[in-house]
């Protein structure tokens, strides 16, 4: 008998004590242990027994065996190793069902991401969101230090944005006080006796190559050829306007009606330095010169872009808007050339920007400027060239890659200029579109088949749906709005009458 509270016999031992012992449980020898996960091979129809999950038929499946670099190119939207959680989160990536987050400038210096430059180019038919996903995404990056400038608000769509941010946007139309000199020296005609003579020079050069671009796209935009005869003139009469061939320590500010007016009674310097014989020989080579400059004063924008800046812009608001929706009536060319100028201007006054600077520059209805011919896009061109040195997200908006082909003859420079702009975007974000413009993309853009059905098919059910190519990376994205969101990027009151449901 075991104590009470001991530990008690078991029942082998019990059975013992009174000569019936047990018998000795033999153990199976101890193998090498499986390493294979898979230890029974299962047959080709699958094991037998009920609810074991047998098929009555085989599949038909095709085997086919290639390399890791061949791969994307069969199956271009099998999910890839998603992207950095930097930046502002877009919405849903529902090919990997984690979260989008979009973040160029930081896609740029990382180097595991194919993206040299933090541009983005927007295409979507209207309706289809993609306002709506470059609010957002503005909206959402203040929090990371970025600011918006809008450089031609065609239609007033940044306008509650604006307000809701506490910043009034700025109008430039007849009638109001706005205006912009598109010939404004900007930050780098500051302080300019206290420079040195070499950094004179280089801003001196800077300075009077932007405006020799501006005032190329704005006199090519009338069919008038702006050759060497035309920039010598051109370039002489400024450096005299603003005091620089004279020496002067402190710059003077030049407007259009100012050059032309110079070009149209030329004063013998300027003769004299544009080696010409006599003035009559002068004003027969530049007629047409001036009769373009004439047209920027006396035209359809006379008023607008020909006296000195007047708006006083907060560059240190989370938000800036140029509102050129009061131009809608004056047609595209007066609209294109409109921003155009704003273009030029905006650039001066980024030229000097203090580091770490971000900006968000958005860019709609850009077709319009193309069409103005070769000499027009270059200045966007070069906008697009620099935005890396400058730290600048340049976000441009249309609504198919055709709009930008547009600008001349398909053999043309212009069109030339237009492809490559599509080339010095690196992200890519691509709405619903019509089946028609499927074939267009894959040609433009090299979408494969499967990515153009993405596009024309589900893009197309939503809104908000759109394929994101960063660099030859494909995401298929779905953004989410919050619901203060949809109530500033709502853009159908006039169709509604009213806020979304």
């Amino acid at each position: 008998m075991s104590r009470r509270h001991g530990r008690g016999r078991d029942l082998a031992v019990l059975l013992d004590d009174f000569g019936h012992p047990l018998p000795p449980v033999q153990r199976e020898p101890v193998g090498e242990r499986c390493t294979s996960p898979f230890p029974v091979a299962v047959p080709r129809r699958g094991p037998r027994g009920r609810g074991r999950g047998r098929a009555v038929a085989l599949a038909p499946l095709s085997v086919w065996r290639m390399t890791s670099e061949q791969t994307p190119v069969v199956w271009p939207l099998i999910a890839t190793s998603g992207l950095p959680p930097t930046g502002a989160q877009m919405g849903i990536d529902l090919l990997s069902g984690g979260a989008f987050y979009c973040d160029p400038v930081g896609w740029v210096t990382d180097d595991d991401i194919p993206v040299t430059n933090p541009n983005v180019v927007v295409f979507g038919k209207p309706g289809r969101g993609k306002s709506a996903t470059v609010k957002a995404f503005a909206l959402r990056m203040l929090g990371y230090g970025y600011r918006t400038l809008v450089l031609g608000d065609t239609k007033d769509e940044y306008e509650p944005l604006c307000r809701a941010l506490g910043v009034e946007p700025i109008a430039v139309g007849h009638g109001l006080s706005a205006r912009v000199n598109p010939l404004d020296f900007g930050p780098l005609g500051h302080g300019w006796d206290r420079l040195p003579a070499a950094e004179a020079r280089r801003r001196e050069a800077l300075v009077f190559a932007r405006w020799i671009v501006l005032l190329r796209g704005l006199v090519g935009s009338q069919h008038v050829p702006f050759g060497p005869v035309e920039e010598t003139a051109v370039g002489e009469a400024l450096r005299l306007l603003t005091g620089y061939r004279s020496g002067a320590t402190r710059l003077t500010e030049v407007t259009v009606p100012q050059l032309w007016r110079a070009l149209d009674e030329p004063p013998d310097a300027l003769i004299t330095s544009c080696r010409y014989a006599d003035r009559r020989h002068f004003l027969d080579a530049t007629r047409t010169l001036r009769d373009a400059l004439g047209s920027l004063v006396k035209g359809s924008l006379a008023g607008l872009f020909d006296d000195r800046t007047t708006i006083a812009v907060d560059w240190r608001a989370p938000i800036q808007s140029l509102s050129l929706s009061r131009l809608e009536p004056l047609g595209d060319q007066a609209v294109g050339m409109a921003l155009t100028c704003l273009n030029s201007w905006g650039q001066a006054m980024r030229e000097i920007a203090d580091p770490g600077d971000l900006r968000i520059v958005v860019r709609d209805e850009t077709w319009r400027q193309m069409r103005l011919g070769a000499e027009a896009m270059k200045s966007l061109d070069a906008n697009l060239r620099l935005s890396r040195r400058d730290a600048d997200v340049q976000i441009l908006l249309a609504h198919k890659p055709s709009d930008m082909l547009t600008a001349g003859d398909a053999t043309s420079q212009a069109v030339a200029i237009a492809r490559d702009l599509l080339h010095l975007c690196d992200v890519k974000v691509l709405h619903g579109q019509d089946q028609a413009v499927g074939d267009e993309l894959g040609e433009l853009l090299g979408l494969t088949p499967i990515a153009q059905r993405v596009v024309t098919g589900w893009a197309v059910a939503g809104k908000g749906r759109a394929l994101w190519l960063v660099g030859d990376r494909a995401f298929k994205v779905q953004t989410v709005l919050t619901r203060p969101e949809l109530e500033l990027t709502y853009t159908n009151e006039a169709l509604t009458g009213g806020r979304p449901a």
